[in-house]
């Protein structure tokens, strides 16, 4: 699968989990002027979450660089890489997941942060 296509994965997983979930989240994405940009923030009254989906199997600094510049910016948020990787693991103090533990724990009656759970 390329990485539009894991991305368009995650898109309806969270949608799904929005609207099943009757929650009031919105699904939004972020980017700044200089061109960073972070995938998916999921917002609502008990959610501020900001995850990025990464095609590759290895990461490196560079791939958490938008996560933590969106955490400077909004320090309140949970922020999750997934990657197509067999092992959870921290990158400069942020989460990095395989992406398909990550979806199957993806459950409307749970809080989202639930799924990042390692």
């Amino acid at each position: 699968m390329a990485g539009p296509g894991l991305e368009g994965l995650v898109a309806q997983h969270l949608r799904a989990w929005i609207a099943y979930g009757n929650n009031a989240c919105r699904l939004h994405y972020w980017r700044t002027k200089s061109g960073q940009e972070v995938d998916f923030v999921v917002y609502g009254p008990d959610t501020f979450v900001a995850l990025e989906v990464k095609n590759g199997t290895v990461l490196c600094n560079r791939d958490v660089a938008a996560l933590r510049a969106f955490r400077e910016e909004y320090p309140e948020a949970q922020v999750c890489l997934l990657y197509r990787g067999a092992e959870p693991l921290r990158i400069s103090d942020v989460l990095c997941l395989p992406c398909e533990p990550f979806l199957r724990r993806l459950h409307p009656a749970r809080p989202l942060w639930a799924a990042c759970e390692p």
